[in-house]
């Protein structure tokens, strides 16, 4: 076909100085690395952009201290390959950078991913070598998308994988994702819809709810205490434009005083108070009974302030009732990126693999599904290469169809029925695969070899 004439052109080696942009306009399709195209032009010239190839998206190992991961992201990078395309400012800005030549950028001002693409679902629990993404198409169409979908997946697996912690050390207790101010302004709407897969209650972020219809939270800092003369006046200001039900901040000074204003103000109808400093277990215990003598039993204790999933877990006894989240939920807490890679496993049907001495990997397509005990319990992760073997009592395929043809499966699941698939699916979990200590994974990885 036209794309596989050999075009006759030097080969950069990446350092040329690239021209800038004169639109403001950011093409998604160059969310990608310049090796990815450098390998499609090689690849058009000398013939092998059409053979038929599998790239799969895994993790060698769960960051250090994790029992298991938890997938998101998935819905975001299927909206981002249907959109992921070359539009004529771009591939001109490519051709003038010397990234590519005549040839291939013909084959991009047509280029749409029309491949198919399965793997676990938004919610789904992974472990070391689990298939997360398996992508299915040409070499040509498949390569270039390496880099979108491991900056999504990794990414959004590294927030779900923390926020789930976090949830499961609440017990119950809701969690607001509050870090915007912490990570760069759209990390900040990925990390929202992450947290709240994960089980958090609502955001701060408003454009994450605009996006994705997230509830939201959110009433006053302390700056605004600092507007007025006094305390007193900043608490009667906000119940007067919100209402009692409103959540009072009360450590802007001391806290003791905070709390006695805020009951007068609002009366002991009060919605909520916040403590955003301090010992947070020692000033809920001491707030919870001085309301409670000022007749202010039904407000709530929100506590704020740098937490973790170890410092929610601390409060485990604290009379608190709502936690607020925001840096170590938008960093992954202390884990930023899940450790995916993206890697060809399969050309033509055969299967290849790395052989490196330090990065070995199984080749050739797998199958994914879950054994359990009869009570429900998971008990190992079960990779096939091939197609899935006839399925035992307790065993359940994990992968599902995202896209086939290049365009998305029309059942795909809604942020809230996603939610809920990583609440069922955390509850399989051994009890050892829920604790916040070093360990190993929740439940081991089986690897059948290809017969």
């Amino acid at each position: 076909m036209w794309w596989r004439e050999r075009v006759r052109r030097s080969v950069h080696d990446g350092s040329d100085t690239m021209p800038s942009m004169t639109s403001t306009r950011v093409s998604t399709a160059l969310f990608t690395d310049r090796y990815e195209l450098t390998m499609l032009d090689s690849a058009l010239r000398e013939g092998s952009a059409e053979r038929r190839c599998v790239f799969e998206v895994f993790a060698r190992r769960l960051p250090d201290g994790r029992r298991y991961g938890v997938v998101a992201g998935t819905g975001r990078l299927v909206e981002a390959i249907t959109d992921f395309s070359f539009d004529a400012a771009t591939i001109d800005w490519l051709r003038a950078g010397g990234v590519i030549d005549a040839t291939t950028a013909e084959y991009l001002a047509s280029y749409r991913f029309g491949g198919d693409v399965d793997g676990y679902p938004e919610g789904e629990l992974f472990f070391p070598h689990s298939p997360i993404l398996t992508v299915s198409g040409t070499f040509a169409e498949a390569v270039v998308l390496e880099t979108l979908a491991l900056s999504v997946l990794n990414h959004d697996s590294a927030i779900a994988s923390a926020a789930a912690r976090m949830v499961t050390a609440a017990s119950g207790r809701p969690i607001i994702e509050m870090g915007s101010r912490r990570t760069h302004e759209q990390a900040a709407v990925a990390s929202a819809r992450a947290a709240y897969l994960a089980g958090f209650a609502s955001t701060s972020n408003l454009a994450a709810s605009e996006r994705y219809g997230l509830p939201t939270a959110g009433t006053a800092a302390h700056a605004f205490t600092l507007l007025h003369d006094d305390e007193r006046s900043a608490f009667a200001a906000q119940v007067a434009a919100l209402g009692p039900s409103t959540t009072l901040l009360v450590d802007t000074y001391d806290i003791t005083r905070g709390i006695e204003l805020a009951v007068e103000v609002a009366g002991p109808s009060l919605g909520a108070i916040r403590i955003d400093s301090g010992d947070l277990a020692v000033l809920g215990r001491l707030a919870r009974e001085q309301l409670d003598r000022l007749g202010a039993t039904g407000t709530r204790i929100v506590v704020s302030g740098d937490l973790d999933e170890f410092a929610i877990a601390a409060l485990a006894a604290a009379p608190v009732d709502a936690y607020g989240a925001g840096t170590a939920v938008v960093t992954g807490s202390g884990a930023p990126t899940a450790g995916l890679v993206y890697k060809l496993v399969e050309v033509d049907g055969r299967p290849v693999a790395k052989r490196s001495e330090h990065k070995q990997s199984q080749g050739g397509r797998k199958t994914a599904l879950r054994a359990h005990k009869p009570t429900g319990t998971a008990i190992e992760e079960v990779v096939v290469s091939g197609p899935a073997p006839p399925l035992a009592e307790g065993e359940r395929l994990i992968q599902r169809p995202f896209l086939r043809g290049g365009t998305p499966v029309a059942d795909r699941p809604t942020l809230d029925a996603s939610r809920e698939h990583l609440r069922a699916a955390t509850v399989t979990l051994p009890w050892d695969g829920l604790k916040l200590s070093r360990g190993e994974p929740a439940i081991p990885t089986r690897i059948v070899p290809a017969p």
